[in-house]
């Protein structure tokens, strides 16, 4: 995890144009904390992790590296605006479901 995971946060940082002591208010932990995540020098647990994802809106895959392609939550909320009201009920269904990991 280490550096590769500090790298992706530190990009993400970047990208939405927060500082690392805003996203470590955000989620509850200490700046010197999220120093160290983004050093590499501290893993943090997975509940951390998720919490990260959400407040830099990507994914916790993005993060730990599993996925290449970082998640843009407002193009994705956007596309589902402009579709929703010609979306079928089993549709809308099959989306949560799939947003939720439900099979």
């Amino acid at each position: 995890m280490g550096k590769a995971l500090g790298e992706r946060i530190s990009e993400m940082l970047q990208k939405r144009g927060i500082q690392q002591k805003e996203l470590a208010e955000r989620i509850g932990i200490t700046e010197a904390a999220m120093s160290r995540y983004i050093a590499g020098t501290r893993e943090p647990k997975p509940d951390v992790i998720a919490n990260m994802a959400t407040a830099l809106h990507t994914t916790s895959d993005y993060l730990l590296g599993i996925e290449n392609d970082a998640f843009n939550y407002h193009q994705v909320r956007r596309m589902i605006a402009r579709n929703a009201s010609s979306m079928t009920d089993q549709e809308k269904k099959a989306l949560i479901d799939a947003l939720f990991g439900e099979e």
